[in-house]
């Protein structure tokens, strides 16, 4: 696929001129496009995971039920605030350059505070974390410092926004080349920009969760 036609494509299920349920039932099932083959790669590189969920009811209903209770709703509403810039964007209601300004501490804000409410929440409605939210609260950014890594399902939930990620930083970067004049970029050098983009947000989610972490 080219990039005017991935692009073209990612317009035309997020635009801002669609139904709002149309629109959010776009975000959802990309959303759940990210996160399941995320989440099976997580499974298959945890030794002992695959066959502790496969034996005990338990352990397995707990684990799907943290991916629908926190994983579904952090990635939906990433996801949500890329795709919403992205229609935006394409109808030249933002600058690329404040969407990018805008993009990159909104992704971050929105992944830390929900799990700021997401975690206390678990403790008092499912017993999470002892039933204390406030043991609850404690672990967030400790877990969160280790997202980058891939080392918990919270790096599960980080990686599986880059479905929505990829075609905002595409489509920013293509209108950036365009702005100064440039040949638009080809598809191979638009998604490794866009993927250094998303590592480098990767990182500075990591790093302020740990300056969080050391200073509580």
């Amino acid at each position: 696929m080219s990039t005017p036609s991935l692009i073209s494509w990612v317009e035309r299920h997020f635009s801002l001129d669609l139904p709002f349920s149309r629109f959010a039932r776009n975000i959802a099932l990309l959303s759940l496009a990210g996160l399941v083959p995320t989440l099976a790669l997580y499974v298959a590189l945890s030794p002992g995971l695959w066959s502790m969920l496969a034996s005990f009811e338990d352990a397995r209903s707990r684990f799907l039920r943290q991916i629908a209770t926190n994983g579904l709703p952090v990635v939906f509403a990433v996801n949500a605030v890329s795709l919403i810039l992205f229609a935006r964007i394409r109808a030249a209601r933002i600058s690329w350059a404040r969407a990018l300004a805008f993009d990159v501490p909104a992704r971050i804000i929105v992944f830390i505070g929900l799990h700021l409410v997401i975690y206390p929440a678990s403790a008092l409605a499912f017993g999470s974390f002892g039933g204390d939210p406030v043991q609850a609260l404690r672990v967030v950014f400790p877990t969160l410092a280790q997202s980058a890594g891939f080392a918990n399902l919270s790096g599960v939930y980080l990686y599986a926004t880059l479905v929505s990620a990829l075609p905002l930083h595409m489509a920013l970067l293509d209108m950036a080349a365009k702005g100064q004049g440039r040949r638009q970029p080809g598809l191979p050098i638009l998604i490794s920009a866009a993927l250094v983009i998303f590592a480098g947000q990767a990182m500075l989610l990591t790093a302020v969760a740990a300056l969080i972490s050391a200073a509580l």
